[in-house]
Order: C-alpha cells, then sequence, then structure tokens
C-alpha cells in the first residue's frame, strides 16, 4: 500500500526506490539486495519516527484514513461467529450500527458497531456511519438483551458523530442518546467501548459509557470535530489543525490525561497497512480486559464504573485552559 497522506512525502521517494529495484526479481545483481535491505531498514525506522511523533492533525488524518479498518473488517477477522440483528422495534433499521450476538475466541458477546462503508455504495447506505436514533434504540435493545443473557457487551466506535438532520431530530435523537448512556451506566454485564477510528461527538459517547475505555492507537476521540470547533472559534475552518491541537483528541493525549483506560497498538504506519495485524492486536487487549472484568462481582462491576465517570472530568480545567489560549 503507498504511502499516500501528507506528512508522509518523505517516505515515498524512498519506496519508488524500492519498488524500482524489487521489480528486477530474480535478476537483482549481489549490490542490489544489498542496497535494497538498506532501503527497508530505512524505510522502517524512518516510518517508526514519523509515526511516534505525529501531531494531532496527523493523527486525524490517520484515523479518517480511506483504507483504514472498519468495524465489518474487525468482524469478519476477531469473530468465530457473528449473527446480525436489524431494528428498534419503533421505526425502522439505522444500517450505520451493526450488531448482534458473536463469538470471541470461544466466548459468547454482544457487538455493537458504527459501519462507515468502503465503497460509494455502501457509504450511502450506511449514511458514512453517522447514526439515526433508530441506531441507538437498536444498541438499546441489544444491550437489554445481553443483559438477560449475561453475555458482556463490546462496543467499536467509528463515526463523525450522530445525525443531525431534522427528521431526526424529530424522531428524538437526543432522547435515543440520553437513554443509552443511562443504560450503559446501570448495565449489569461487562462492557467494553473502543474507538477504532474517529470517536466524534455525543455519536460516539451514546455506545461509550463502558466499564474500559480503549482506543487504537491512531484514532481520535472529540467533543466535536477539529473542523467543527475551528469553525466555533475562529469562524474558518483553515483552523482545524490548531483545532485538534488544542482539542487534545488524539489517543496518546487522552491517555496521558487519564481519560481513555488503554490504548491498542496499531501495525507500522497505522492498521491501514495491515488490517490483519491490527485485528490481532485488538483481539488480544479485548481478551485481556474481559478477563479482567470477569474477575469482578457485579457490586464491584457497578461500583467501579460509577467511580469511573465520577471521576474522569478531573483534567477538564486544564483541557479547557489550552482551549482558552489557543483561542486567544
Amino acid at each position: 500500500m503507498p504511502y499516500d497522506l501528507e506528512f508522509e512525502k518523505p517516505l515515498v521517494e524512498l519506496e519508488k526506490k524500492m519498488h524500482a529495484l524489487q521489480r528486477k526479481g530474480d535478476h537483482l545483481k549481489a549490490d542490489e539486495r544489498v542496497q535494497l535491505q538498506h532501503m527497508e531498514r530505512e524505510l522502517r525506522w524512518r516510518t517508526e519516527e514519523i509515526y511516534k511523533n505525529l501531531t494531532s492533525w496527523q493523527t486525524v488524518q490517520v484515523a479518517r484514513h480511506k483504507d483504514r479498518p472498519y468495524a465489518a473488517d474487525y468482524i469478519r477477522l476477531l469473530c468465530d461467529d457473528f449473527f446480525e440483528l436489524h431494528g428498534d422495534r419503533v421505526f425502522g433499521d439505522d444500517h450505520a450500527v451493526m450488531a448482534g450476538p458473536a463469538k470471541l475466541d470461544g466466548q459468547k458477546v454482544m457487538l455493537i458497531c458504527q459501519q462507515k462503508g468502503r465503497d460509494t455504495k455502501e457509504k450511502v447506505f450506511r449514511n458514512f456511519g453517522i447514526s439515526h436514533p433508530e441506531g441507538y434504540r437498536k444498541a438499546h435493545r441489544l444491550m437489554q438483551q445481553a443483559e438477560k443473557f449475561g453475555l458482556p457487551v463490546i462496543c467499536l466506535i467509528d463515526t463523525s458523530g450522530a445525525s443531525p438532520a431534522l427528521e431526526d431530530e424529530e424522531r428524538g435523537q437526543a432522547e435515543a442518546i440520553a437513554a443509552n448512556l443511562y443504560l450503559m451506566a446501570r448495565l449489569q454485564v461487562p462492557i467494553l467501548a473502543v474507538v477504532i477510528g474517529e470517536g466524534g461527538s455525543g455519536g460516539a459517547l451514546a455506545i461509550s459509557v463502558a466499564d474500559r475505555i480503549l482506543m487504537l492507537e491512531h484514532s481520535i476521540y472529540a467533543v466535536a470535530s477539529p473542523e467543527a470547533a475551528a469553525s466555533i472559534l475562529w469562524r474558518d475552518t483553515s483552523f482545524a489543525p490548531q483545532a485538534a491541537e488544542a482539542m487534545r483528541i488524539s489517543a496518546r493525549e487522552l491517555h496521558r490525561l487519564g481519560l481513555i483506560d488503554g490504548l491498542v497498538p496499531e501495525p507500522l504506519g497505522g492498521a491501514h497497512r495491515n488490517h490483519r495485524l491490527a485485528a490481532t492486536n485488538l483481539k488480544a487487549v479485548l481478551l485481556k480486559h474481559l478477563a479482567e472484568l470477569k474477575q469482578l462481582s457485579l457490586d464491584e462491576l457497578l461500583e467501579k464504573r460509577y467511580r469511573k465517570f465520577r471521576t474522569i472530568g478531573k483534567h477538564g480545567k486544564s483541557v479547557g485552559s489550552n482551549m482558552l489560549r489557543a483561542n486567544t
């Protein structure tokens, strides 16, 4: 897969030289083989240096990469079995939310996932991963089913936000999100939430009141998109990179602030470069946290969840003051 992001330009020329040598195949001379090995090591080293020093805005670009694995990809690579369920039993089915029981390494779980769509047809079908109230009501229904049958809930989050359309507001978007927050706060089974790409606004929050909130290494989680924040603060979306830095939305920054519980390592150069390895890493982390949560009694589980969200805003003042300084 070629390096195609703006900040990856220093790698492009080196990659072209490598491909030129690789095309020679068995006709490579001895000195060219040595040269190719040096190039491969240099490419790896330079990629590591770039990706371990990503800015928040560069992380946004990786999180939104068109080839990044989506929920459906993880379901295929993670699960032994998955049975998708549909409908909210009120109005209809929201295809931006894929949900249903699954088996993860033999363990029965309930998956609730946001799916963006890969090609144009699927993007339209999935509404670009932007959920309607029916999606949140479907999630609500299946979380209740998970509680009934004692299944841990795993939420894979990847959305720019909830749908802001007038008809969605008319059908109770705000109430649907609020109902999920209330339910998840008291749900009597373990809950894991993982941001696999974008975690945007109330659209992400609606399925992320969890015992453990995890993020892939190059994902983002924010109250608003950088473009929206820039539009509000400076009335100009061209300030989105500055807004991203001020908001501290990257997984690494949020982990340092203690606002999330852990990072899932990504393959070198981002999850889009190796879907299978990204899924393997995610599976290992999920199984680890599930095993830890299953050791807790129900009373301990609910008390720890309560305490977690009572203290999760302890860094709010420092983040807010940084936003204020950035704005002035």
